[in-house]
């Protein structure tokens, strides 16, 4: 809904490129674009599935060349991940600039600067650039700046509030979205390489809930107390807990409290953590807002007190990009290998075709399971990754891989949660939480 205006800008300058580079295909087409080789999408920031798949460009000749044509949430956008990566003005332009709009009848890749359009999309993120400063509840600082998508994208906010963080403050927590196989995983591999960053220390922020649910407990029982079924469910953070090792980097598990969690089932969990020799500690702030956090902040500066941190990546990224996948889905996933479509196949040549093959690999994938498989809870082993799709995000300075089912323009659900947001008169909204 809005927040910083950020997103705003994000999809006017996306949607400038999309509009600038049909009116090149109306203009006459001078760089040659193949319509049916166009991989510029539009963007919405709005879980729209009638918007998945399209024909534009209806209506005669003044409308140009009918093609096909798709959008994507606009935390799936390249834009977002660009902005996200970006270090200054001079480097965002440069990201944007290389953006692959699509490529010619002989397979040779458009670009955004080829169109002329990096200019003046920088120039509507000009002030998107810059980090916004918010406050807590208690008047805590925060950053909050971008918004890429842990499953679709790579679920971190900017290098440049990072930056800006570590000048101003001793430590710096910043989040990475969804499970530690994405957020955590895209975090180490795309965003502290890119930015030379040291993480010293990882929280793994758990629910009694979440485990349970990966125990066999359908989300409607969720409140009732059911011990074995938290029991079997834990091997999940186990697996999130030994792949953040992996990263040479100590984990603290944050286990975030809820109302409907018995005694038993806390200690359930915080004695399983002992057991794989990590620290833990009770996350209350929701009821007791920044006392409620103490007990887990008294354990990252212990992990970070006995300096045992020596982070490195998980691969090379001079590797073949499907060697990069393969070692993600492998030591991340717990796959036991990984089958490629035709489009997947086809895509990875033409990617490291066009010099894309030394760069990190950013894998789509559901947040629901280890596997491409939401259905598949707990800790799965030994199933197969399907990669439908290769694609290049030239710009970011990755390539992208779609995993199973996984879309990047969500749909609504049955009951969409908007049904039930309204403003009252008085002025207070209700519904949001």
């Amino acid at each position: 809904l809005h927040f910083t205006g950020d997103f705003h800008a994000i999809t006017s300058a996306h949607n400038l490129l999309s509009a600038m580079l049909d009116n090149h295909l109306h203009q006459g087409n001078a760089l040659g674009l193949d319509p049916r080789r166009i991989t510029w999408p539009r963007t919405l920031d709005m879980n729209d599935r009638a918007l998945r798949s399209m024909v534009i460009s209806l209506g005669g000749i003044n409308a140009g060349p009918v093609r096909e044509e798709r959008f994507v949430i606009v935390p799936g956008s390249e834009i977002m991940a660009i902005l996200a990566l970006a270090t200054d003005l001079a480097d965002l332009e440069a990201r944007i600039g290389r953006i692959i709009v699509g490529l010619t009848r002989d397979r040779k890749p458009v670009t955004a600067a080829e169109l002329k359009a990096a200019g003046a999309m920088t120039l509507l993120l000009k002030d998107a650039i810059l980090p916004n400063l918010v406050q807590t509840l208690e008047g805590g600082p925060a950053l909050v700046h971008c918004g890429p998508f842990g499953n679709i994208a790579h679920g971190c906010n900017s290098i440049v509030a990072t930056n800006l963080g570590l000048s101003l403050g001793d430590i710096v927590l910043t989040e990475a979205g969804f499970g530690a196989d994405l957020g955590a995983e895209k975090f180490f591999d795309i965003k502290a390489r890119f930015g030379k960053l040291q993480p010293e220390v990882a929280v793994v922020v758990a629910t009694v809930r979440a485990l349970k649910m990966n125990g066999g407990v359908k989300k409607d029982a969720l409140s009732k107390e059911d011990v074995p079924a938290l029991k079997r469910g834990v091997v999940n953070l186990e697996a999130h807990v030994k792949n953040v090792r992996k990263f040479g980097v100590p984990v603290v598990v944050a286990l975030n409290r809820f109302t409907s969690d018995s005694d038993e089932e806390l200690r359930t969990v915080l004695d399983s953590t002992m057991g794989w020799g990590a620290r833990a500690a009770l996350s209350e702030v929701w009821a007791g807002a920044g006392e409620g956090g103490e007990a887990v902040a008294r354990e990252i500066l212990a992990a970070l007190d006995e300096k045992k941190a020596a982070f490195k990546p998980l691969y090379d990224v001079a590797r073949p990009i499907k060697e990069k996948i393969e070692t993600i889905a492998r030591e991340i996933y717990g796959a036991g290998g990984v089958d490629y479509t035709a489009a997947a196949e086809k895509n990875i040549a033409q990617c490291e075709s066009m010099g894309l093959g030394q760069t990190p690999v950013c894998i789509a994938k559901t947040q629901y399971s280890f596997s491409d498989d939401p259905t598949k809870l707990g800790r799965p082993t030994g199933f197969r990754l399907t990669v439908r799709d290769v694609y290049p995000s030239a710009g970011a300075g990755f390539v992208v891989a779609l995993a199973g089912d996984i879309m990047t323009m969500p749909g609504l659900p049955k009951v969409p949660a908007a049904e039930s947001i309204r403003v009252l008169p008085d002025g207070t909204i209700e519904g949001l939480f």
